[in-house]
């Protein structure tokens, strides 16, 4: 007896998607930070959100005010955005963490891959 479910088509192969996470001390650093980053191809995009910080630092407690850049770009370009982060950012030792995508809308995914594409 054949089984009525269809074989699901093999995935096309395409590029790992990664979420890099920036921490900045305000909103204006970052937003010039995302901007420099997608002009230069090595994000697709990048949202601001501003926010608090807490934490310990030389031996402090510490709350300060700041901003997150979270950036969209391919495991590929993943290393050339942290070179491009850490060369201009403000802090002695940026917060910088690159996650990995586990899946998400193709369409969106195949985007992301294609702008930060070397060209």
């Amino acid at each position: 007896m054949a089984s009525s479910r269809r074989k699901r088509p093999a995935r096309a192969r395409r590029a790992k998607a990664v979420l890099i996470l920036v921490a900045y001390p305000g909103t204006e650093v970052a937003v010039e930070a995302a901007r420099r980053l997608v002009q230069a191809g090595v994000l697709a995009c990048a949202t601001v959100t501003e926010g608090k910080s807490f934490y310990i630092w030389e031996g402090r407690e510490r709350t300060e005010a700041g901003a997150v850049l979270q950036g969209k770009t391919t495991a590929a370009r993943a290393r050339d955005a942290q070179r491009l982060i850490q060369e201009a950012h403000p802090d002695k030792l940026p917060e910088i963490l690159v996650l990995e995508i586990a899946d998400g809308h193709p369409g969106y995914l195949a985007w992301v891959a294609a702008q930060v594409a070397p060209r």
